[in-house]
């Protein structure tokens, strides 16, 4: 069994709310019906951020201009370079050491959300700071809006035992990660087992990820 390091169990301790159980994802098709593996293709309706499960027929023939969907691409990157200094996260003033960010069509502008026993929960404030973070790092220039995310982990950064981990990945990731803390959230600080499905999460992620060094194209 994987060891729980120090302090992530109190890493989400100001989230003081009720887990709601989590439906398991479907296995099948959510436009033809089709059986789909377990890790199927989704698409996305970005007004209402409503992920579909798809076939991979579905995924090219609902996608793309004309329609209401998006399809959710597949790349992980590991922005090994990412330059985030602790007074410009502190400055987006999210009230824990995780959040994942992406640009909303919808809402024309980049929104962030943090996940929480409660789900996936909007962080209300003006992202004063992305453009200097988006200047500085000129790959997420290249997130595709609605459906690829900056994901950022301090949570360990900001205990002092390990470095801070940046990803641009697929939204259905982002949501995918909320539903593992949803599900496995027990008490005021989550308990063992929510921190070990979170370190699975990322050990999978280091696993899939391209690493993107500065200067170099995604």
């Amino acid at each position: 069994m994987k060891a729980v390091q120090p302090g992530y169990e109190s890493a989400f301790g100001s989230l003081r709310q009720f887990i709601r159980p989590r439906k398991r994802d479907a296995e099948r098709c959510e436009l033809c019906s089709a059986e789909v593996a377990s890790d199927h293709l989704h698409l996305i309706v970005p007004g209402s951020r409503k992920l579909l499960c798809t076939c991979n027929a579905c995924s090219i023939l609902f996608s793309g201009m004309g329609t209401k969907y998006k399809r959710v691409p597949r790349r992980v990157l590991a922005l090994a370079d990412f330059h985030l200094s602790d007074g410009q996260w502190e400055s987006l003033m999210v009230p824990i050491s995780m959040a994942f960010f992406f640009r909303s069509t919808p809402d024309a502008r980049v929104v962030a959300f943090y996940p929480s026993p409660a789900g996936a929960t909007e962080s209300l404030l003006t992202l004063e700071t992305w453009k200097d973070i988006e200047d500085a790092n000129p790959i997420l220039h290249q997130m595709e809006s609605d459906v690829e995310a900056l994901l950022v982990n301090r949570v360990g950064h900001a205990r002092g035992f390990t470095a801070p981990e940046y990803y641009v990945l697929p939204i259905d990731e982002c949501y995918k990660l909320v539903g593992l803390i949803r599900a496995n959230w027990h008490g005021l600080s989550g308990g063992t087992e929510v921190w070990q499905q979170i370190g699975g999460f990322f050990d999978g992620l280091k696993r899939r990820a391209t690493v993107i060094k500065e200067g170099a194209d995604a």
